[in-house]
């Protein structure tokens, strides 16, 4: 729902200073720019994220006076200021991929009386310098080699994995790699872009996934779930499946899930809130089967203990979390 901060300035330094994610860009339309009255339907692609989580990250990366830190996602500008505060304008440069996020965010950080380095490049290229502290307000796949190579020895990088929920800490290593582990928290950070559009989805990709049968259709032996809200779960099929991709959707007390793969392999399950669902598959694996299997897992046990895994990260970004007696690697 668009609103206008500038009609009810109480009302918008009380949202500005909640605990609460607030997007401020769909697709290529920044909040700055939309009309009064205006819903448009687009993925979002920028926000000003939940502060404690903003504040918790900044704190996994463990900076201190007389560091050099780099924030990757700009976005409002937020995390930007909280480093600003503590570190001292000199020490902070932030990067966005967004020339009007970057542009927007260096006049408000001026008018707070802020002056970092800000500059507009992918960050997942080739990044404008070297630093003590690498913390990123974004999620990517892997983690970029061009990252490794920005961190100065005995350096820190916090980031986030995409659709796993993951936050990973390591400090480099004298090889070009590092070593750290699976923080205690979680994140949602929206994907890396190499554009101010939104990468594709792969729901999007195919389409026929959203209705048509699939090879295999079964019956769920758990009723659907929103795994995006089942933080511990998530974690543990990413691991399972390194790369996959969920949706969710609800109307009534009818819900949706699909989770689909870069190899091919999909699934949709539909049901009601209590009933054991209908569950469609297709693809090289079943992934609505590796899902039951780690939901079995959990309510058997009680927990799945994704925190504190042991991460190693090679000088080019490969990663690999080690998993009990298996290791998953995210290339």
């Amino acid at each position: 729902m668009w609103q206008d901060g500038p009609s009810d300035p109480g009302r918008w330094l009380r949202t500005a200073y909640s605990d609460t994610t607030l997007v401020t860009k769909l697709a290529r339309v920044h909040a700055d720019r939309a009309d009064p009255g205006e819903h448009p339907q687009w993925r979002p692609t920028s926000s000003a994220t939940l502060p404690s989580l903003v504040v918790q990250m900044l704190r996994h990366a463990r900076p201190d006076e007389g560091m050099d830190v780099l924030d990757v996602g700009t976005g409002s500008g937020y995390s930007t200021a909280l480093l600003c505060h503590r570190l001292g304008d000199r020490r902070v440069t932030t990067v966005d991929v967004d020339p009007y996020l970057t542009d927007a965010a260096q006049e408000r950080l001026a008018q707070a009386g802020h002056h970092p380095a800000v500059a507009t490049v992918d960050a997942t290229g080739a990044l404008p310098g070297t630093y003590d502290r690498i913390v990123t307000m974004v999620s990517v796949p892997r983690v970029p080699a061009s990252w490794l190579a920005a961190l100065r020895p005995g350096g820190r990088l916090v980031c986030t994995i995409s659709g796993s929920g993951l936050v990973i800490g390591a400090d480099k290593t004298p090889d070009g790699g590092a070593t750290g582990r699976v923080e205690p928290h979680q994140a949602g950070f929206m994907g890396a872009r190499h554009d101010d559009s939104p990468p594709p989805r792969l729901i999007d990709q195919f389409p026929h996934v959203r209705d048509q049968d699939g090879d295999e259709v079964t019956t769920g032996r758990y009723p659907v779930l929103n795994i995006d809200n089942a933080w511990d779960v998530k974690a543990q099929l990413f691991l399972a499946a390194p790369g996959v991709e969920t949706h969710f959707t609800q109307e009534g007390d009818r819900r949706t899930a699909w989770l689909l793969h870069t190899d091919g392999s999909w699934a949709r399950a539909e049901g009601t809130r209590d009933a054991r669902p209908t569950v469609h598959q297709s693809g090289p694996r079943r992934l609505w089967d590796t899902l039951e299997r780690i939901r079995h897992l959990y309510n058997t046990e009680g927990q799945l203990g994704v925190h504190g895994f042991p991460v190693r990260i090679e000088p080019d970004g490969v990663c690999h979390i080690t998993w009990g007696n298996w290791t998953v690697t995210l290339e």
